[in-house]
């Protein structure tokens, strides 16, 4: 069965890509979660008119983060979060978490995906985060604590 995904799946493929799957698992793990919609000649259509917009979504968030790079690098974020003994975090800081912080402090929206964080922050302590947009990179510091 022909799909289009709705949001990004595992294995399957990226938001807006036109696959494959058997009828099983289309009709019992993707459609009734939201993840994929039947692929007809009118829905490919309207899918390829939002990607088009995506993009240019993209491209326009790019633009202005690139222009708010010198801001973020005098931003240090104090995150307060639940930690062991030995300073280790019961859960991992993560890009999401990272980005909703400057949108609290600096009002500048992010998208996670600009930021360079390779996995989760799983210790009490102090990191500089790199952020990238349209080949510019700016450094901010983040110090987290235990609470």
């Amino acid at each position: 069965m022909q799909i289009i995904l709705l949001r990004d799946v595992p294995k399957i493929g990226r938001k807006y890509d036109v696959k494959d799957v058997s009828d099983g698992y289309a009709l019992n793990w993707l459609f009734p979660r939201a993840l994929a919609t039947v692929a007809t000649a009118s829905g490919i259509q309207k899918i390829e008119q939002m990607k088009k917009n995506d993009l240019v979504e993209r491209q326009i968030q790019g633009e202005l983060l690139s222009k708010n790079l010198e801001t973020i690098k005098n931003i240090t974020l104090n995150l307060k979060e639940k930690a062991n003994d030995k300073g280790h975090l019961f859960a991992g800081v993560t890009k999401e978490m990272l980005a909703l912080e400057i949108l609290k402090i600096a009002r500048l929206n992010i998208d996670p995906e600009s930021i360079q964080l390779p996995k989760p922050i799983k210790e009490v302590g102090e990191y500089q985060i790199t952020i990238e947009a349209l080949g510019k990179k700016a450094e901010f510091t983040v110090l987290i604590e235990s609470q």
